[in-house]
Protein backbone atom coordinates (compact mmCIF):
# COMPACT_ATOMS: atom_id res chain seq x y z
CA UNK A 1 0.00 0.00 0.00
CA UNK A 2 1.47 3.14 -1.01
CA UNK A 3 2.40 5.08 2.36
CA UNK A 4 3.59 9.12 2.65
CA UNK A 5 5.57 9.02 5.70
CA UNK A 6 6.16 12.44 8.13
CA UNK A 7 9.85 12.45 7.10
CA UNK A 8 8.75 12.84 3.35
CA UNK A 9 6.27 14.96 4.35
CA UNK A 10 8.43 17.41 6.05
CA UNK A 11 10.91 17.32 3.20
CA UNK A 12 8.51 18.51 0.50
CA UNK A 13 6.76 20.69 2.87
CA UNK A 14 10.16 22.63 3.61
CA UNK A 15 11.76 22.07 -0.08
CA UNK A 16 8.49 24.23 -1.14
CA UNK A 17 8.61 26.61 1.54
CA UNK A 18 12.20 27.53 1.37
CA UNK A 19 12.28 28.06 -2.31
CA UNK A 20 9.05 30.43 -1.98
CA UNK A 21 10.71 32.31 0.65
CA UNK A 22 13.70 32.62 -1.67
CA UNK A 23 12.16 34.41 -4.43
CA UNK A 24 10.18 36.67 -1.82
CA UNK A 25 13.83 37.62 -1.00
CA UNK A 26 14.53 37.94 -4.18
CA UNK A 27 17.43 35.66 -4.75
CA UNK A 28 19.46 34.65 -7.10
CA UNK A 29 19.66 30.48 -7.90
CA UNK A 30 17.07 30.78 -5.57
CA UNK A 31 15.68 26.95 -6.36
CA UNK A 32 19.22 25.99 -4.47
CA UNK A 33 17.43 26.64 -1.25
CA UNK A 34 15.16 23.85 -1.58
CA UNK A 35 18.21 21.57 -2.70
CA UNK A 36 19.81 22.73 0.97
CA UNK A 37 16.51 21.69 2.56
CA UNK A 38 16.29 18.34 1.35
CA UNK A 39 19.87 17.84 2.40
CA UNK A 40 19.47 19.16 6.40
CA UNK A 41 16.35 17.14 6.92
CA UNK A 42 17.22 14.30 9.12
CA UNK A 43 15.64 11.77 10.81
CA UNK A 44 16.21 12.98 14.21
CA UNK A 45 16.62 16.65 16.08
CA UNK A 46 19.99 15.81 17.03
CA UNK A 47 21.31 15.21 13.24
CA UNK A 48 19.37 17.35 11.86
CA UNK A 49 21.14 19.97 13.46
CA UNK A 50 24.93 18.49 13.22
CA UNK A 51 23.74 18.04 9.73
CA UNK A 52 22.65 21.75 9.65
CA UNK A 53 25.90 22.93 11.02
CA UNK A 54 28.73 21.08 9.16
CA UNK A 55 26.88 22.21 6.01
CA UNK A 56 26.51 26.01 7.10
CA UNK A 57 30.52 26.03 8.25
CA UNK A 58 31.24 23.82 4.99
CA UNK A 59 29.23 26.51 3.06
CA UNK A 60 31.08 29.53 4.84
CA UNK A 61 34.15 27.56 4.40
CA UNK A 62 33.70 27.30 0.32
CA UNK A 63 32.92 30.83 -0.28
CA UNK A 64 36.47 31.90 1.30
CA UNK A 65 38.22 29.24 -0.89
CA UNK A 66 36.15 30.16 -3.89
CA UNK A 67 37.24 33.55 -3.45
CA UNK A 68 40.83 33.01 -2.72
CA UNK A 69 41.20 30.56 -5.61
CA UNK A 70 39.03 32.03 -8.35
CA UNK A 71 39.94 35.35 -8.30
CA UNK A 72 43.83 34.51 -7.51
CA UNK A 73 43.99 31.87 -9.88
CA UNK A 74 40.81 32.32 -12.49
CA UNK A 75 37.81 31.15 -13.44
CA UNK A 76 38.86 27.55 -14.89
CA UNK A 77 37.30 24.05 -14.83
CA UNK A 78 40.92 22.91 -13.74
CA UNK A 79 41.23 25.43 -11.06
CA UNK A 80 37.92 23.95 -9.35
CA UNK A 81 39.55 20.55 -9.71
CA UNK A 82 42.54 22.28 -7.59
CA UNK A 83 40.28 23.53 -4.99
CA UNK A 84 38.96 20.80 -3.70
CA UNK A 85 41.74 18.60 -3.99
CA UNK A 86 42.42 21.51 -0.91
CA UNK A 87 39.30 21.66 0.28
CA UNK A 88 37.38 18.23 0.82
CA UNK A 89 40.06 17.25 3.03
CA UNK A 90 39.82 20.56 4.86
CA UNK A 91 36.31 19.56 5.51
CA UNK A 92 37.41 15.99 7.13
CA UNK A 93 40.09 17.94 9.15
CA UNK A 94 37.24 20.00 10.60
CA UNK A 95 34.82 17.21 10.41
CA UNK A 96 32.36 19.07 8.52
CA UNK A 97 32.58 16.37 5.88
CA UNK A 98 28.54 16.45 5.31
CA UNK A 99 28.53 19.79 4.43
CA UNK A 100 30.86 19.08 1.34
CA UNK A 101 27.87 18.41 -1.36
CA UNK A 102 26.16 21.54 -0.25
CA UNK A 103 29.09 23.78 -0.85
CA UNK A 104 29.84 22.35 -3.57
CA UNK A 105 26.55 23.88 -5.02
CA UNK A 106 28.19 27.89 -3.84
CA UNK A 107 31.12 26.85 -5.29
CA UNK A 108 28.98 26.36 -8.73
CA UNK A 109 27.28 29.49 -8.04
CA UNK A 110 30.74 31.82 -7.27
CA UNK A 111 32.28 29.57 -10.07
CA UNK A 112 29.33 30.90 -13.16
CA UNK A 113 29.39 34.45 -11.82
CA UNK A 114 32.96 34.55 -13.09
CA UNK A 115 33.23 37.52 -10.55
CA UNK A 116 32.66 37.47 -7.11
CA UNK A 117 31.44 40.32 -5.06
CA UNK A 118 29.94 41.44 -1.90
CA UNK A 119 26.22 40.92 -3.26
CA UNK A 120 26.95 37.85 -4.53
CA UNK A 121 28.68 36.20 -1.16
CA UNK A 122 25.65 38.01 0.49
CA UNK A 123 23.10 36.22 -2.03
CA UNK A 124 25.01 32.63 -1.13
CA UNK A 125 24.25 33.48 2.46
CA UNK A 126 21.01 33.97 2.25
CA UNK A 127 20.55 30.75 0.53
CA UNK A 128 22.78 28.96 2.80
CA UNK A 129 20.98 30.67 5.65
CA UNK A 130 17.19 30.30 3.96
CA UNK A 131 17.65 27.01 3.28
CA UNK A 132 19.18 25.71 6.69
CA UNK A 133 16.72 28.07 8.64
CA UNK A 134 13.46 26.01 6.79
CA UNK A 135 14.93 22.63 7.64
CA UNK A 136 15.47 23.32 11.32
CA UNK A 137 11.65 24.64 11.22
CA UNK A 138 10.07 21.50 9.71
CA UNK A 139 13.13 19.12 12.23
CA UNK A 140 10.87 20.92 15.56
CA UNK A 141 8.11 18.44 15.49
CA UNK A 142 8.93 14.63 15.72
CA UNK A 143 6.32 11.86 16.27
CA UNK A 144 6.23 10.32 19.53
CA UNK A 145 7.58 6.53 19.70
CA UNK A 146 6.19 5.92 22.66
CA UNK A 147 3.46 3.55 21.24
CA UNK A 148 5.88 1.81 18.73
CA UNK A 149 8.45 1.03 21.28
CA UNK A 150 5.22 -0.24 23.79
CA UNK A 151 4.45 -2.71 20.41
CA UNK A 152 8.04 -3.75 20.88
CA UNK A 153 8.18 -4.22 24.35
CA UNK A 154 4.81 -6.25 24.54
CA UNK A 155 6.41 -8.45 21.54
CA UNK A 156 9.34 -9.48 23.24
CA UNK A 157 7.14 -10.40 26.62
CA UNK A 158 5.10 -12.36 24.88
CA UNK A 159 7.92 -14.57 22.60
CA UNK A 160 9.53 -14.76 26.87
CA UNK A 161 6.50 -16.05 27.87
CA UNK A 162 5.93 -18.52 25.04
CA UNK A 163 9.97 -19.77 25.36
CA UNK A 164 8.76 -20.46 29.17
CA UNK A 165 5.85 -21.86 27.90
CA UNK A 166 8.16 -24.60 25.93
CA UNK A 167 10.34 -25.07 28.79
CA UNK A 168 7.43 -26.03 31.23
CA UNK A 169 6.01 -28.20 29.28
CA UNK A 170 9.22 -30.43 28.13
CA UNK A 171 10.32 -30.05 32.29
CA UNK A 172 6.65 -32.01 32.73
CA UNK A 173 6.19 -34.34 29.26
CA UNK A 174 9.35 -34.14 27.73
CA UNK A 175 7.84 -33.25 24.91
CA UNK A 176 9.52 -31.14 21.92
CA UNK A 177 7.67 -30.28 19.33
CA UNK A 178 8.30 -26.53 19.38
CA UNK A 179 9.24 -24.68 16.04
CA UNK A 180 11.46 -22.47 18.09
CA UNK A 181 10.24 -19.04 15.56
CA UNK A 182 10.16 -17.23 18.78
CA UNK A 183 14.42 -17.32 18.82
CA UNK A 184 15.21 -15.56 15.74
CA UNK A 185 12.00 -13.11 15.50
CA UNK A 186 13.03 -11.93 19.76
CA UNK A 187 16.69 -11.13 18.40
CA UNK A 188 14.92 -8.95 15.06
CA UNK A 189 12.78 -7.09 17.35
CA UNK A 190 15.21 -6.63 20.28
CA UNK A 191 17.68 -4.66 17.72
CA UNK A 192 14.70 -3.04 16.24
CA UNK A 193 13.80 -1.97 19.58
CA UNK A 194 16.83 -0.71 20.58
CA UNK A 195 17.21 1.75 17.08
CA UNK A 196 14.06 2.80 17.67
CA UNK A 197 14.98 3.89 21.57
CA UNK A 198 17.94 5.75 20.29
CA UNK A 199 16.42 7.43 17.86
CA UNK A 200 14.14 9.08 20.33
CA UNK A 201 17.21 9.71 22.45
CA UNK A 202 18.22 11.93 19.45
CA UNK A 203 14.57 13.47 19.17
CA UNK A 204 15.53 14.82 22.55
CA UNK A 205 18.11 17.75 23.12
CA UNK A 206 18.64 17.60 26.90
CA UNK A 207 17.85 14.08 27.12
CA UNK A 208 20.88 11.72 27.00
CA UNK A 209 19.23 8.30 27.86
CA UNK A 210 16.00 6.99 27.45
CA UNK A 211 14.28 3.64 29.71
CA UNK A 212 13.11 2.01 26.86
CA UNK A 213 16.43 1.65 25.40
CA UNK A 214 17.74 0.63 29.03
CA UNK A 215 14.82 -1.82 29.02
CA UNK A 216 15.71 -3.20 25.61
CA UNK A 217 19.31 -3.68 26.25
CA UNK A 218 18.41 -5.76 29.87
CA UNK A 219 15.65 -8.13 27.17
CA UNK A 220 18.78 -8.90 24.83
CA UNK A 221 21.57 -10.13 28.11
CA UNK A 222 18.65 -12.43 29.26
CA UNK A 223 17.90 -13.24 25.95
CA UNK A 224 21.24 -14.25 25.76
CA UNK A 225 20.65 -16.69 28.99
CA UNK A 226 17.44 -17.92 27.70
CA UNK A 227 19.11 -19.53 24.53
CA UNK A 228 22.19 -20.33 26.44
CA UNK A 229 19.68 -22.74 28.45
CA UNK A 230 17.77 -24.35 25.96
CA UNK A 231 20.25 -26.97 25.27
CA UNK A 232 20.55 -27.75 28.63
CA UNK A 233 16.89 -28.22 28.96
CA UNK A 234 16.51 -30.51 25.88
CA UNK A 235 19.28 -32.77 27.19
CA UNK A 236 17.24 -33.89 30.06
CA UNK A 237 15.87 -37.27 28.68
CA UNK A 238 13.53 -37.96 31.87
CA UNK A 239 11.15 -36.62 34.21
CA UNK A 240 12.19 -35.72 38.10
CA UNK A 241 10.01 -34.22 40.62
CA UNK A 242 12.93 -31.64 40.58
CA UNK A 243 11.69 -30.72 37.18
CA UNK A 244 8.09 -30.00 38.20
CA UNK A 245 9.11 -27.76 40.90
CA UNK A 246 11.30 -25.76 38.67
CA UNK A 247 8.05 -26.15 35.95
CA UNK A 248 5.92 -24.54 38.41
CA UNK A 249 8.29 -21.70 39.04
CA UNK A 250 8.67 -21.39 35.66
CA UNK A 251 5.00 -20.89 35.18
CA UNK A 252 4.56 -18.16 37.49
CA UNK A 253 7.60 -16.29 36.29
CA UNK A 254 6.20 -16.52 32.77
CA UNK A 255 3.16 -14.78 34.31
CA UNK A 256 5.05 -12.17 35.08
CA UNK A 257 6.85 -10.31 32.48
CA UNK A 258 6.60 -7.30 32.11
CA UNK A 259 8.22 -3.71 32.37
CA UNK A 260 7.91 -3.64 36.12
CA UNK A 261 10.56 -4.89 38.84
CA UNK A 262 9.51 -8.11 40.71
CA UNK A 263 12.59 -10.40 40.10
CA UNK A 264 13.28 -9.86 44.20
CA UNK A 265 10.61 -12.16 44.96
CA UNK A 266 11.46 -14.81 42.27
CA UNK A 267 14.92 -14.23 43.41
CA UNK A 268 13.65 -15.34 47.30
CA UNK A 269 11.58 -18.34 45.65
CA UNK A 270 14.60 -19.40 43.83
CA UNK A 271 16.97 -19.63 46.81
CA UNK A 272 14.47 -21.43 48.57
CA UNK A 273 13.79 -23.84 45.73
CA UNK A 274 17.54 -24.74 45.57
CA UNK A 275 17.66 -25.62 49.66
CA UNK A 276 14.77 -27.67 48.99
CA UNK A 277 16.63 -29.29 46.22
CA UNK A 278 19.96 -29.87 48.24
CA UNK A 279 17.90 -31.68 51.23
CA UNK A 280 16.20 -34.31 49.10
CA UNK A 281 17.23 -37.49 48.61
CA UNK A 282 20.65 -37.89 46.29
CA UNK A 283 19.70 -39.43 42.93
CA UNK A 284 19.93 -43.37 42.64
CA UNK A 285 20.51 -43.79 38.74
CA UNK A 286 23.36 -42.03 36.53
CA UNK A 287 20.50 -40.68 34.55
CA UNK A 288 18.59 -38.83 37.17
CA UNK A 289 22.03 -37.41 38.74
CA UNK A 290 22.48 -35.92 34.88
CA UNK A 291 18.79 -34.99 34.91
CA UNK A 292 19.16 -33.14 38.09
CA UNK A 293 22.23 -31.63 37.61
CA UNK A 294 21.11 -29.80 34.50
CA UNK A 295 18.30 -28.70 36.28
CA UNK A 296 20.46 -27.11 39.38
CA UNK A 297 22.48 -25.84 36.87
CA UNK A 298 19.44 -23.62 35.09
CA UNK A 299 18.57 -22.58 38.47
CA UNK A 300 21.78 -20.68 38.26
CA UNK A 301 21.11 -19.33 34.87
CA UNK A 302 17.85 -18.35 36.27
CA UNK A 303 19.26 -16.49 39.14
CA UNK A 304 21.73 -14.48 36.84
CA UNK A 305 18.18 -13.60 34.41
CA UNK A 306 16.18 -12.22 37.02
CA UNK A 307 19.27 -10.49 38.60
CA UNK A 308 19.31 -9.05 35.61
CA UNK A 309 15.94 -7.90 35.81
CA UNK A 310 16.32 -6.67 39.67
CA UNK A 311 19.05 -3.44 38.14
CA UNK A 312 16.27 -2.37 36.32
CA UNK A 313 14.58 0.56 37.88
CA UNK A 314 11.00 -0.41 35.44
CA UNK A 315 9.13 1.67 33.18
CA UNK A 316 5.74 1.41 35.42
CA UNK A 317 4.26 0.11 38.29
CA UNK A 318 3.21 -3.57 37.77
CA UNK A 319 0.12 -4.14 37.02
Amino acid sequence: MFKIGYRTLKTALGTALAIYIAQLLGLHNFVSTGIITILCIQVTKKRSLQASWARFAACCLAIVFSYCFFELIGYHPIVIGIMLLFFIPTTVFLKIKEGIVTSSVIVLHLYMSEGITLSLIWNECLIIITGIGVALLMNLYMPSMDKHLKQYQQKIEDNFAKIFEEIERYLLTGEQDWTGKEIPETHRLIDEAKTLAYRDVENHFLRHENLYYHYFEMREKQFEIIERVLPKITSISMTVEQGHMIAAFIHDLRGAIHPGNTAHKFLKRLVKMREEFEEMELPTTREEFEARAALFNFLGEMEQYLVIKSYFKGIKSPA
